[in-house]
């Protein structure tokens, strides 16, 4: 049985934390003993991850004088989070027994993404910076539902994992692969290029492309709501694929948070996926054995 582990950037940093290294180190565990109970159990797992916190730390560090394009630092964000991820891994498993690969993705140079950015990085400011930085930059902005400014880049829609082959080489031989952090680096007609895949839809190509049985999102939300917190809300358990894409349609899942998850698993179950599976990180081991969170089936 082959499963790709999807991990929220909580598995890194929990929202209010500070962003180093010790905070990393701490998180990270969680995830890593999820992951090794599931190779214990027989599974080949290859793992992804987000990186929209770290993106934003190294581009906020070089916000007086940016030398590098988010295609550089979302590759320089793969290499930390993946070593500290197969090291974190390693000590359940044993030394050796994981490997990261910085990942590109293919997206389409004509993606209307490029002219409609969206996607949500780096840090909350005041109105004043943002429009300063998007007068020195270039940079866009747009008000964050959870209050201040933050800077919106591109994202595409990934179409192929290019170390896809490198990836289930290292599967097959055994070893738990850590790739297409933080979605990917995005690339057109073999150049990096300047946006953000998101990681979910990301990890649903590759958990299709690889031919998995499970795709495992774990985030800091126990399970799929529809009506999410209003008084009638209510968490999807076990759910027909048909019956959520018709609530994804009628726009229960916003774009910015549930949307791509949701999207994901009716993606991977609909290009043949046996489950996909939906839940809290620390609740991580039951929603892989479905016991909890929203396990999505044909």
């Amino acid at each position: 049985m082959k499963a790709v582990v999807a991990l929220g950037g909580n598995a890194f940093n929990k929202p209010g934390e500070p962003i180093n290294q010790d905070t990393h180190l701490k998180n990270v565990d969680t995830a890593a003993r999820i992951i090794s109970r599931m190779v214990d159990e027989g599974y080949r797992v290859v793992v992804t991850h987000g990186n929209g916190p770290q993106v934003g730390f190294l581009a906020e560090l070089q916000r007086d004088k940016p030398a590098f394009m988010l295609d550089a630092l979302n590759a320089a964000t793969q290499g930390l989070l993946g070593y500290l991820l197969v090291s974190a891994i390693d000590r359940y498993l044993g030394t050796g027994r994981s490997v990261a690969v910085v990942t590109r993705v293919e997206v389409d140079c004509g993606d209307p993404a490029f002219k409609n950015p969206t996607k949500y990085i780096g840090p909350l400011y005041h109105e004043r910076e943002a429009e300063e930085l998007s007068k020195r930059y270039g940079w866009h902005f747009r008000q964050d539902p959870r209050g201040g400014w933050r800077r919106v880049v591109p994202s595409p829609t990934p179409r192929r994992i290019i170390e896809l082959e490198a990836v289930r080489r290292l599967s097959d031989a055994g070893y738990v692969v850590v790739a297409a952090g933080g979605g990917g680096v995005p690339t057109c007609n073999g150049q990096g290029v300047e946006g953000v895949v998101d990681k979910d839809l990301a990890a649903a190509l590759l958990a299709t492309e690889l031919g998995a049985d499970l795709l495992l999102i774990l985030t800091d939300v126990d399970g799929v709501y529809i009506n999410y917190r209003k008084p009638n809300q209510r968490r999807l358990g076990i759910v027909h694929v048909d019956e959520l894409e018709r609530y994804y349609a009628e726009g229960h899942f916003p774009p910015g948070s549930m949307g791509p998850k949701v999207l994901a698993a009716i993606e991977f179950i609909k290009r043949g996926g046996r489950r996909a599976a939906i839940g809290a990180l620390e609740e991580g081991y039951e929603v892989f054995r479905g016991l909890r969170g929203t396990q999505v089936v044909l």
